[in-house]
């Protein structure tokens, strides 16, 4: 029986910024809450419509990140990245 190659595991740093895009966009989808705080919604009311619209604010948010978002990831990754080689003592 033959054994499948296993996937090779992404480097630290690509999951590094992976994080770091992620948290970014749920800053920006809370930001984005707060800026359509009292609009009428984009789903003309009904019971679930603050419930969906926050899956249409995350995924905003997720293509704002996608395209450059604010620099907050970018940020974050060489925080993050300096702090990971301190206590490695590099």
């Amino acid at each position: 029986m033959q054994i499948p190659p296993v996937a090779p595991l992404p480097d630290r740093s690509s999951l590094l910024m992976e994080r770091a895009k992620e948290l970014e966009a749920t800053f920006l989808a809370e930001m984005l809450s707060y800026a359509s705080a009292g609009q009428a919604g984009e789903f003309s009311g009904g019971v679930g419509e603050e419930q969906f619209a926050s899956f249409l604010r995350a995924e905003h948010a997720r293509t704002i990140v996608d395209k450059g978002g604010i620099g907050l990831a970018e940020m974050l990754f060489h925080s993050l990245s300096r702090a990971e080689e301190v206590r490695r003592g590099e």
